[in-house]
């Protein structure tokens, strides 16, 4: 089994490089109760091949996916997991944001969320306005960090700005083939000033058949999703959250934290975009 590696945090804590995503488990926008059974098994299987940072959101399920979470990681100790959830944009406004977490705790029958996320920028709300609320959250306790999600390097400065502790991360998309978010800056101005970047969709958009990828897969007997979140979690201040509800592709993609990559793979998955 794959020994699970840690991303040290401004405060000395540690957080799970690799995490599970649960978009489309329980539902899309809205609930799908019809998969319940598959998606609370897929989250007890993740657990039992050693999974502890779990991401999820508001918006997942119309809620539902909190709900399927809470209800599985209530058979645990709450201090043995990481987790992290999101205020949609349109719950922004400072008593909305107090309401949204309160939800959010009570579908995942919780009393704290490691890291709470703005999941998408609103430019019609403030950010002073939602900070306000998100420093009252960590000041409560409620929240342990702050973090936000789809923001570019402007609104990056503009949080931190606005933020009584540092802002943890930024989830992005970002993959072998997915580079926007490196050419706008963002990676390299999270790097600079010690953001975490946390990668989501780490294997679409073609990862899992990329000539590199499948090159370097082969040379040492792995996966190409296994190299595609290697390469990821070796660089500085990179985290990311692939979704799977196989439990195989779990256990496979846990596996990538064993996959030792050599500087010249690494430098030619770099190039590989």
């Amino acid at each position: 089994m794959a020994e699970m590696k840690y991303a040290t945090l401004y405060n000395g804590e540690a957080i799970p490089v690799l995490g599970l995503g649960t978009w489309d488990i329980g539902g899309g926008m809205s609930a799908d109760r019809s998969r319940d059974a598959q998606a609370k098994q897929a989250l007890r299987d993740a657990i039992e091949i050693g999974y502890t940072h779990f991401d999820t959101a508001e918006a997942y399920g119309g809620g539902h996916t909190e709900e399927l979470v809470g209800e599985v990681l209530a058979g645990y100790h709450r201090e043995s997991f990481f987790i992290t959830t999101k205020v949609s944009p349109s719950h922004l406004r400072y008593r909305d944001v107090l309401r949204a977490l309160e939800g959010s705790l009570k579908r995942l029958k919780m009393d704290y969320v490691d890291l709470y996320l703005i999941h998408w920028p609103n430019r019609q709300i403030p950010l002073e306005e939602t900070f306000q609320a998100l420093n009252q959250l960590v000041e409560r306790g409620s929240v342990g960090y702050v973090g936000v999600s789809n923001f570019s390097v402007e609104l990056l400065r503009q949080s931190q700005a606005l933020s009584a502790t540092p802002v943890l991360t930024n989830q992005v998309p970002y993959s072998v083939r997915d580079r926007e978010y490196v050419q706008n800056g963002v990676l390299g101005y999270c790097q600079a000033n010690g953001i975490l970047l946390t990668a989501y969709s780490p294997l679409k958009r073609g990862v899992l058949s990329d000539p590199t990828v499948r090159r370097v897969a082969a040379r040492h007997g792995a996966t190409p999703a296994q190299v595609a979140l290697s390469w990821l979690v070796r660089q500085t201040n990179v985290i990311t959250i692939p979704k799977s509800s196989n439990r195989n592709r779990l256990a496979e993609n846990y596996a990538a934290l064993d996959l030792e990559l050599t500087a010249e793979d690494m430098d030619s998955l770099d190039r590989a975009a």
